[in-house]
């Protein structure tokens, strides 16, 4: 008996231990990942010309401090780690360059910005590293053939720089249009799709053109020469600072422009509020998500599941802000992106999983609009509702329209 005993015991321990090695196995981490923790990392602007997307950051950072009392993912904490670059390229790379060797971050989530987006770009991609949900809707970073390691986040400057020429083409034909654009890849590929949607009538349409520097401290100028030229329309390819520059300084002179912002300036506190909810009356843009401060979403599911996490984790936030809305959404979906990693957290793995979302809803995108990628198609946000602003919200503005074409 003692013989069967200890035979027992001995094949117990193997399977013991067999099963033990399976499951070890199962698991593959790459530096940033472990059995108990996930690092992820970002820069932010808490300073300089962008820095009203700081909240970005800490709505972020709010969303991970709630999914780590939650348990975190599939048992590991999300150690997302924030540094400042002020907005400023040389201070991107910087910056990221610390989180990739210094801090071994397993990826960078939501670099905020175009130009330093860009910086980083080469040098993530040859490292290997998930550029995950860049905060960018410009074309390069939606491009799986050139940049396999980048997945932008926002909405394709190109795409929805044609979605305003067919509003245009649509309810104003005879539009002359003047373009106000930042000076980098934001605005440039803003103009292009405009530009693009209006075909062989860009020409004649388009009346004039101007651009500016982030680093400028007005474009007060480029203003009146939009409105010297004739425009009756006008486009303003911008970020929150020059946005709320340029309807304080079209209702100063009084000039009475169709106004068009783009997506990244529609923030109602951000950039309509500081300049003048009156002046702002019957701007026009165009949206993806629930807007906070609209009472006709006060009993939808997702909105009181933001509205009870900003009460909890981030109570000093402005829970109308858009751009927190805007966190809190990227953040919930590189939670999914995580969850469907399972133990392998290798970053080839995140990006297999980031280029397989499937009808992903988000609590706080508009009903109808989800979230579908792709090897080949690396655009998350294909999807927009077209509003105009009202002096208090965004009204919208027909059906949602979706785009089907690849960049």
């Amino acid at each position: 008996m003692t013989s069967t005993l200890l035979k027992r015991i001995a094949a117990s321990a193997l399977l013991l231990a067999l099963s033990i090695t399976a499951a070890q196995a199962q698991k593959k981490y790459d530096p940033g990942a472990s059995d108990t923790a996930i690092k992820v990392g970002q820069t932010v602007p808490l300073s300089g010309p962008a820095s009203a997307y700081a909240v970005i950051g800490k709505t972020q950072a709010a969303y991970m401090r709630m999914i780590n009392d939650q348990g975190g993912v599939n048992g590991r904490k999300v150690e997302l780690i924030q540094y400042d670059d002020a907005y400023s390229p040389p201070k991107t790379v910087e910056q990221t360059r610390r989180l990739v060797e210094s801090d071994e971050v397993l990826l960078t989530f939501q670099i905020i910005g175009t130009a330093p987006n860009v910086a980083v770009q080469k040098y993530l991609n040859a490292r290997k590293i998930p550029q995950l949900f860049a905060a960018t809707g410009a074309a390069r970073f939606t491009d799986p053939k050139n940049f396999p390691w980048t997945m932008g986040f926002n909405p394709s400057y190109l795409v929805e720089g044609r979605i305003y020429a067919q509003y245009l083409l649509k309810n104003h034909p005879n539009a002359k249009i003047g373009v106000l654009y930042q000076n980098d890849d934001l605005g440039k590929d803003y103009l292009a799709g405009l530009k693009a949607g209006l075909g062989d009538k860009a020409a004649k349409m388009v009346v004039a053109e101007t651009s500016y520097e982030i680093t400028e401290p007005t474009i007060d100028s480029q203003i009146l020469r939009l409105r010297d030229a004739g425009a009756d329309v006008l486009f303003s390819a911008t970020t929150p600072k020059q946005a709320a520059q340029a309807i304080k300084k079209v209702a100063e002179i009084g000039w009475k422009p169709l106004h068009i912002i783009d997506i990244n300036a529609s923030s109602v506190s951000a950039v309509l509020k500081p300049a003048g909810l009156e002046s702002s009356k019957g701007v026009v843009s165009v949206g993806y998500v629930k807007d906070a401060a609209d009472p006709e979403w006060k009993d939808d599911a997702g909105m009181k599941r933001y509205f009870a996490f900003m009460a909890k984790y981030y109570p000093d936030g402005d829970k109308d802000s858009n751009l927190n809305v805007y966190g809190y959404i990227t953040a919930q979906l590189l939670v999914q992106v995580l969850k469907q990693c399972g133990d392998d957290l290798t970053r080839e793995n995140v990006m297999r999983q980031a280029a397989n979302l499937k009808n992903v809803e988000l609590d706080l995108t508009l009903p109808g609009i989800s979230v579908t990628t792709s090897p080949t198609d690396y655009r998350v946000n294909k999807q927009f509702q077209m509003v105009q602003f009202d002096g208090l919200r965004w009204q919208k503005l027909g059906d949602i329209v979706t785009d089907e074409a690849r960049e």
